[in-house]
């Protein structure tokens, strides 16, 4: 069955309208152009984290099998389709390295942000940075801060791989990262 790409790839509603083609109908080729779509551009950010090409197609295809079961769970008021698979991705990738060592300052940075208080209702962290809040609050802190958290959080980078490609001493790392998820909490508890 060929799939051809669809010609309005920038369109967030097109790719909504095909998550609920696959929530509400099973529609297979609706998987299919997402999968066409997205697949290659969820691959190539893998790669970009350090994820081995075999590996980073395994996670790719994960991604997409959660999305298929888990179609109805999409929420287009909360995220785009293509915030969505690249956050699933990323959490499979996290889930894939736990317990290797330097998962460990991985893992006490999200634990920071699931102390955040709940927003809407929802707590897991996941969810939690779905939230417009959370980028709007990275977007005011110092932008070598906001340049550290992204890496931390969304990159899933150690703090020693921080420090590496920053040039600066991993204590300074580690002090304006506890500064920086400090600003956020108090930013993020004014929040509405």
């Amino acid at each position: 069955m060929a799939h051809r790409a669809c010609p309005d790839t920038d369109n967030a509603a097109h790719w909504s309208a095909q998550m609920t083609a696959v929530s509400a109908r099973r529609d297979v080729d609706a998987f299919m152009r997402l999968f066409a779509h997205f697949g290659p551009r969820l691959q190539r950010y893998l790669v970009g984290m350090g994820v081995v090409p075999a590996q980073a197609e395994e996670l790719v295809q994960e991604t997409m099998l959660r999305l298929w079961h888990r179609a109805a769970q999409f929420d287009p008021s909360r995220a785009n389709v293509s915030t969505w698979l690249f956050r699933i991705a990323r959490n499979l990738y996290i889930d894939s390295v736990r317990g290797e060592p330097h998962w460990l300052a991985i893992q006490d940075d999200l634990e920071q942000l699931d102390d955040l208080p709940p927003n809407d209702g929802v707590t897991s962290t996941e969810s939690f940075a779905d939230g417009v809040g959370l980028d709007r609050a990275i977007a005011e802190l110092p932008p070598q801060q906001a340049r550290m958290i992204r890496m931390s959080y969304f990159e899933a980078r150690s703090h020693g791989e921080i420090a590496r490609e920053l040039g600066q001493p991993l204590g300074s790392v580690k002090s304006n990262l506890r500064r920086a998820f400090a600003k956020l909490q108090a930013t993020l508890r004014k929040a509405p």
